[in-house]
């Protein structure tokens, strides 16, 4: 190791700024989201407060915008250029109360995986979502047990890849209707 961080909490996620490669954000079980500079790590440059649950996921819009995903059912997003710990926007629509159920980000959307097997899509600037895909049989009666796990944007394009606790990868595309 030639660095270590002791934030003293359980740590769920991590993830460089993809802009300044000094910058890293965690994500961690009391609720909060911290962000570091490398070159002076001792005290967090900005700690988030807003999640009532353990954030699972820390992904970067892009240098500025930091969105985060809690197992209270919401993700958030931050702006890391502004003082104070509020979220600039709360999404909700997905459920999320037990798994890590994925989350991307993309310069203008936030995806991320639901417990009730479907993929939902966020437009930064709206706090509803604007897309969700359902990857169990339509119209079936039971909920499925499945959730989705993973999901990730292809870089610089509309592309999504998703997977669900069952083993089945689905590659979708976002377009505009």
């Amino acid at each position: 190791s030639v660095l270590d961080i002791q934030t003293n909490a359980n740590i769920c996620s991590v993830e460089y700024n993809p802009r300044l490669s000094h910058e890293l954000a965690v994500g961690s079980a009391d609720h909060a989201v911290r962000v570091f500079d490398l070159r002076q790590p001792s005290r967090p440059l900005h700690h988030f407060r807003g999640h009532r649950k353990a954030v699972s996921y820390v992904r970067y819009l892009n240098g500025q915008e930091l969105s985060s995903a809690s197992i209270d059912g919401t993700l958030r997003l931050w702006r890391t250029q502004e003082s104070g710990s509020a979220s600039v926007r709360c999404f909700q629509g997905h459920a999320n109360e037990k798994n890590f159920v994925g989350l991307a980000a993309s310069d203008e959307f936030v995806a991320c995986g639901s417990e009730t097997d479907e993929v939902y899509v966020y437009f930064k600037a709206l706090s509803a979502p604007i897309a969700k895909a359902a990857f169990g049989s339509s119209g079936a009666e039971e909920p499925s047990p499945h959730f989705i796990s993973a999901v990730r944007w292809q870089p610089g394009t509309r592309m999504l890849v998703a997977a669900n606790s069952q083993g089945l990868v689905k590659l979708m595309k976002l377009t505009s209707q």
